[in-house]
């Protein structure tokens, strides 16, 4: 009889936020599989919880996924548990979890605590439709093409950000989808928790003055104006409508030259957006 794979969400800062549910199973199960051993061996000591514990993260995930399966396909019961939140979100424990159910492994998923979820509900800004894009690409070019992506997205943005790029990413936001109403949560739920509600331009000139600590979530207003032009292009990123002006005939010289001019950008930055074309 195959066992079954519990996800359980662990506290995102504030411990007396872990479920009573989710306490309960982490004692019942046969194995806990978590991200950091060394972080989460505190979270269990604290709660006097004692059960064998094997790491699971991005570096270990392809071998150490095999290993958990296999336990569980012989009537193991295993929970998956992440440094902070809900495991699966911007986690490895995604792939655990699809490997699981590939396997015929049953799933549970114990509700908890989740950071982007509660930086949303605190942000002030619309909670209605909302899109959660995780953390963006460290690399610049990538990260402004996936900015460039959602220049006329209408639902409110969720992005998580690192203390060391947080003004790269504000920077880019502010170039490429312009000053809007933002909400930067730092520490949630934690001693210092901080909420930011403020415009990106003025968040910029903030972060300027302060050392960045902590880990960050944005709130991002949605597009609201018009999308003008759209028979020029304006909806394709720049990478998207330099392809479409070469595949209907124009040289690349010739492409990158005219949505430069079009778009009344350096042409330069055009060039380093389609450079491997």
């Amino acid at each position: 009889m195959k066992g079954n794979l519990y996800v359980c969400a662990t506290p995102i800062g504030n411990l007396e936020d872990i479920t009573i549910r989710t306490l309960n199973t982490l004692k019942e199960v046969d194995l806990i599989a978590a991200e950091d051993t060394r972080h989460s061996i505190k979270l269990l000591n604290h709660f006097s919880i004692s059960k064998p514990l094997t790491s699971y993260h991005e570096h270990n995930k392809d071998s150490k996924g095999s290993v958990i399966i296999e336990k569980m396909l012989n009537g193991e019961n295993v929970a998956i548990i992440t440094d902070a939140g809900m495991p699966g979100i911007s986690d490895p424990g995604e792939d655990l979890i699809r490997q699981a159910i590939d396997a015929g492994i049953k799933v549970d998923v114990l509700p908890g605590a989740t950071a982007f979820v509660t930086a949303l509900v605190g942000s002030g800004l619309k909670t209605r439709k909302f899109a959660f894009e995780g953390f963006l690409n460290r690399d610049k070019k990538i990260r402004r093409q996936e900015l460039e992506e959602l220049k006329h997205e209408r639902r409110t943005l969720i992005f998580y950000e690192s203390p060391h790029r947080l003004k790269n990413t504000l920077s880019d936001i502010l170039s490429i989808l312009g000053d809007r109403q933002i909400s930067i949560c730092r520490e949630i739920t934690k001693k210092y928790e901080e909420i930011i509600r403020t415009s990106v331009e003025d968040a910029l000139n903030i972060f300027k003055e302060r050392e960045i600590k902590g880990e960050f979530v944005l709130i991002l207003d949605g597009f609201s104006g018009e999308i003008q032009s759209l028979n020029n292009n304006d909806d394709l990123s720049i990478r998207e409508y330099v392809t479409k002006l070469i595949e209907d005939g124009m040289s690349k010289k010739d492409a990158t030259k005219h949505v430069a001019k079009e778009r009344k950008l350096p042409k330069n930055e055009v060039y380093q957006e389609v450079l491997d074309l």
